[in-house]
């Protein structure tokens, strides 16, 4: 078997990523671009950036692109922004925890499309917990060899991650309040037939990911 590394995008300068989401938002014709799309669509991954700037929100002024607060929002990007949230703080997110230094979007944003706070975080549960995305991932595991799941892992899926593991990494037990960063990685490498599913996920802090990295190869 011959080991290679994927690229190493830690020492990229800020022009080089600003430059590739510019890029993105042209191919797809778009003056404003969710963090999914990105991902479909970007050099790097959506956390480089967000690592580097602070937040999605940062990224998308930086690039000179519209910010996604207006009435085309959708619910899945409202989701996808607690996911980032709750992986920011650690646990499940509080009502003061929606600022701009972590947060695409307002409290009022919430608000008003769920009627409240707690309102949302009910929707949010319901949407990382759908039966069909369930269902979806048995059907991969009994057609492992037919229909080989994606590498890239879902927002949805990091939250049932997060939530199932207490935001805590699972090697170490460090935690975001500690100031630790938490990643979504495979247990068993995807380029190993690892499959993108909730049993062959893990959370893990930045420093465990890399060491098992160093050790395990993807």
């Amino acid at each position: 078997m011959k080991y290679t590394l994927d690229n190493y995008n830690r020492n990229s300068s800020e022009e080089e990523l600003i430059s590739d989401v510019i890029n993105v938002a042209k191919k797809l014709n778009k003056d404003k671009i969710t963090i999914d799309e990105y991902n479909d669509n970007g050099k790097f991954h959506a956390t480089t950036l967000t690592r580097r700037f602070g937040s999605w929100f940062l990224v998308l002024d930086k690039a000179g692109l519209k910010k996604t607060r207006n009435l085309n929002i959708t619910n899945d990007e409202l989701f996808e922004n607690i996911v980032m949230v709750w992986n920011a703080t650690g646990r499940q997110p509080r009502y003061n925890d929606i600022k701009p230094s972590i947060s695409l979007f307002s409290a009022g944003t919430y608000e008003k499309r769920f009627g409240s706070w707690r309102k949302a975080l009910e929707a949010f549960v319901a949407w990382a917990n759908d039966a069909d995305v369930a269902k979806s991932e048995s059907n991969i595991e009994k057609n492992i060899n037919v229909n080989k799941s994606p590498r890239n892992i879902n927002w949805r899926l990091r939250a049932l991650v997060l939530m199932r593991d207490g935001a805590s990494c699972q090697m170490c037990g460090a935690t975001p309040q500690s100031g630790a960063k938490l990643h979504v990685d495979h247990i068993i490498p995807w380029s190993k037939g690892g499959e993108t599913t909730l049993q062959n996920l893990q959370s893990l802090c930045e420093k465990c990911n890399i060491g098992k990295s160093n050790i395990m190869p993807e």
